[in-house]
């Protein structure tokens, strides 16, 4: 009986010995430990494991999941891709195109809005704007307070001055931001004709650029080569932001406490008279709804232009590209220079 079953267990041990692998066997092992269940030896390239590590299996379910929670791209996150909702789009370009024609109907045809419409505009608005316009970033003042009299500087109220240079500084930060913008070559016409009639009339040209970017991207179309302006605003971004920053500083500053010695009273009396130059000014009406503008167009372009920052400071402009004109500026500061993009 004994003997019947050793040769039983020897024949298991054969079977065992032609389906383990050759090399889990060594020569000092007996028959009788030999029938010994064994390990399957692994492939090198899979590891052993243990009961403290998920098996393989459960680790490439979980890295399948981390990678299908994977965080967008910045273009994704922060605006419409090419790929994006074109129901969304649509809806933006009405919107965009209706905010373009209740600008220009309102502020520039209509009676209705504070002030004289274009077509009824009167000497005493004109010669505001000539004013203004000589007084230009408050460099023609400046030079007349050091002796330089080329032309003598027309004496205005400092809020008002200080309203007109500082939405035409944003104006002017708003150059580098177009030329280096993903969706520029959307736009057919020229982008230096486009933010050269912004710098005199605002929105009247930015809202039609931001509802004709969001058309789709076609597939024929190559980028076109940047011009002498696009590559100076862009290379120059940073100047450009640390100017115009400065130039909106000044005129909040200038519009409290200029022309001290001009009889435009303190703090209290000039904020008075911008509450009643808001609303008896057609001039002054129109830049509020450009400072309203600016501050939706700014975020909206800044976040779709992420990739052109540098690697560094994508957080920080993605934060503070809110934040008007200080998201802007922090953008040209940290823009990659034209060889770059």
């Amino acid at each position: 009986m004994a003997t019947a079953m050793i040769a039983s267990q020897a024949l298991l041990c054969n079977h065992s010995f032609a389906v383990i692998q050759p090399y889990a066997l060594t020569s000092s092992l007996s028959p009788f430990r030999l029938c010994r269940p064994q390990q399957p030896m692994l492939s090198p390239s899979i590891s052993t494991t243990t009961p403290f590590s998920p098996s393989p299996i459960r680790r490439n379910f979980s890295l399948t999941r981390r990678s299908a929670r994977r965080k967008p791209t910045l273009v994704d996150s922060a605006g419409f891709s090419d790929e994006g909702d074109s129901d969304v789009r649509r809806v933006l370009q009405i919107l965009l195109w209706a905010a373009e024609a209740v600008y220009i109907l309102w502020l520039f045809l209509l009676p209705y809005a504070p002030g004289d419409p274009v077509w009824a505009i009167s000497s005493e608005t004109v010669n505001s704007l000539v004013g203004l316009s000589l007084n230009f970033f408050l460099i023609l003042p400046a030079m007349n307070s050091v002796g330089i009299r080329l032309i003598d500087a027309p004496v205005l109220q400092p809020m008002s001055e200080g309203l007109f240079n500082f939405v035409i500084a944003w104006t002017l930060m708003f150059a580098p931001l177009l030329f280096t913008d993903r969706k520029r070559d959307r736009y057919s016409g020229s982008l230096d004709l486009l933010w050269g009639l912004q710098m005199f009339l605002t929105n009247t040209f930015l809202i039609p650029y931001m509802a004709i970017r969001l058309n789709e991207a076609s597939k024929d179309s190559a980028p076109q080569p940047q011009s002498k302006l696009g590559s100076l605003m862009t290379n120059r971004a940073p100047v450009v932001g640390l100017i115009g920053g400065a130039a909106c500083i000044i005129s909040i500053i200038w519009s409290f406490f200029g022309r001290a010695d001009g009889n435009f009273g303190g703090v209290t009396e000039r904020w008075e008279f911008l509450i009643q130059y808001l609303s008896t000014e057609r001039l002054a009406y129109a830049f509020i709804w450009d400072i309203c503008l600016y501050t939706v167009f700014q975020p909206w372009l800044i976040g779709e232009n992420l990739q052109n920052v540098k690697e560094c400071k994508v957080g920080l402009v993605s934060s503070l590209r809110f934040v008007p004109v200080v998201g802007l500026i922090v953008y040209l500061l940290f823009l990659k220079l034209d060889e770059e993009l």
